[in-house]
């Protein structure tokens, strides 16, 4: 290092807040980058010796994420081989959990049948192309393990303070069992706590959706610490509604992206966009009073051309508006589980790599740690929901009967 340069020391003294110290940070690890690049290469940058193994090829943007904030790094390339700064893990926990899922798949000679590329690709094509090829059974033990804490500790953590909404949602997964492939339900739980912070707070695999399958799950989550649960959204699942009434005491909102597409169903293609634009009309409505006088208005106007769309309208006012009841400024995150569309899609995105899973655990272990990371991501961003609003629900004003004061006694 040359004398004009200030020594890190003296940088950090120098810090008055955080973008100083991120900038600091950066161009550290810049710098051990270089460097150890330099001593891979055998040569500084621009340095013509008969020494030099290798050459630059530009570099590769990344981001890390510390205490600091997110650090932006550029990582140097080779035109031969490759160059991965020994500080940073060169796989993220998702995707050491989907190695180590693959093999155990592969060790224990289970053929998958996904690849939709080719239907005919086997464990072991999968594996050498992921370079894998010499594992040992210890070797997927051990690293197994590891992840299996992380994310057991991550499922299994204590719950504290009140958290008013719960939204559930079901991804459907294939898992070898005795010989035979079954579908089972992979349960993923969404909360947002009294501060508008969403967090991912659950995982449940099961072989059904009966009402017992769900009473457990919820169970487990009000063991943990869930409480103060007055909004539960969900697709219309068989056994929800009466577990959520018993477990959580809590109002049930059923999905209405999803009810839509069984409402219209109910319409020929010609005729659906007609319709979608009326039963929208009571979605427009500013209370549930107006809500609901709008949706019998449209039922009437629909139910003679479209009886059993009708008929579907009477059964699920209750559960397709319950949304309404609640502040508007939270509305638009209520009235379906569309916040899990994209946690939704990576988790579809890694199961489909694997196919079919060799065990539950497996599910667990992968599906568990793709929701690790999204749950990470979350904390480092704005909250989800408005805390003003938050506390006026949680915090309602004193009503006239609540004022008044007892009579005296005679």
């Amino acid at each position: 290092m040359t004398e004009d340069r200030l020594p890190l020391a003296e940088l950090l003294a120098k810090a008055g807040d955080g973008d100083f110290l991120r900038s600091v940070a950066e161009a550290v690890l810049q710098m051990l980058m270089e460097a150890d690049v330099e001593g891979l290469i055998g040569a500084g940058r621009h340095e013509r010796t008969g020494e030099r193994l290798n050459y630059r090829n530009g570099f590769r943007d990344r981001t890390l994420d510390t205490r600091l904030g997110a650090l932006q790094l550029r990582i140097p390339k080779l035109r031969q081989g490759s160059y991965f700064p020994p500080f940073l893990e060169p796989r993220k926990t998702s995707e050491k959990a989907l190695v180590a899922v693959i093999q155990e798949a592969w060790i224990g000679g289970v053929w998958p049948l996904a690849d939709l590329r080719s239907p005919t690709r086997r464990v072991d094509d999968l594996v050498q192309a992921m370079g894998l090829t010499g594992i040992s059974k210890s070797t997927v033990s051990k690293l197994c393990k590891d992840i299996d804490e992380r994310v057991g500790a991550f499922l299994d953590r204590p719950l504290s303070g009140e958290w008013p909404y719960l939204w559930l949602d079901a991804t459907y997964l294939r898992q070898r069992e005795g010989g035979r492939i079954v579908s089972v339900a992979a349960i993923i739980a969404v909360a947002c706590d009294a501060e508008g912070r969403r967090e991912i707070v659950g995982l449940h695999i099961g072989p059904s959706e009966a009402e017992t399958f769900w009473a457990a799950f919820l169970k487990s989550l009000v063991k943990r610490g869930l409480k103060g649960v007055k909004l539960v959204v969900s697709d219309a699942h068989e056994g929800l509604k009466a577990a959520i009434a018993r477990v959580l005491g809590a109002t049930w909102q059923r999905c209405r992206v999803h009810w839509m597409r069984n409402a219209l169903a109910h319409v020929g293609k010609a005729q659906q966009s007609m319709a979608s634009a009326a039963l929208r009309q009571a979605f427009l409505q500013p209370d549930q009073a107006s809500a609901r006088q709008t949706w019998r208005h449209v039922a009437d106007q629909l139910r003679p051309r479209w009886p059993k769309l009708g008929l579907l309208m009477d059964d699920s006012e209750d559960d397709v508006l319950a949304y309404m009841a609640f502040p508007a400024q939270h509305r638009t995150k209520l009235h379906s589980v569309n916040t899990l569309e994209r946690l939704n899609k990576e988790v579809k995105r890694r199961a489909d790599v694997v196919g079919i899973f060799p065990s539950e655990a497996s599910i667990i272990r992968l599906i568990g740690a793709v929701l690790l990371e999204a749950n990470d991501e979350w904390q480092m961003q704005h909250r989800y929901m408005g805390v003003e609003a938050m506390v006026d629900m949680l915090n309602p004003p004193p009503t006239n009967e609540t004022l008044q004061l007892p009579p005296k006694a005679a």
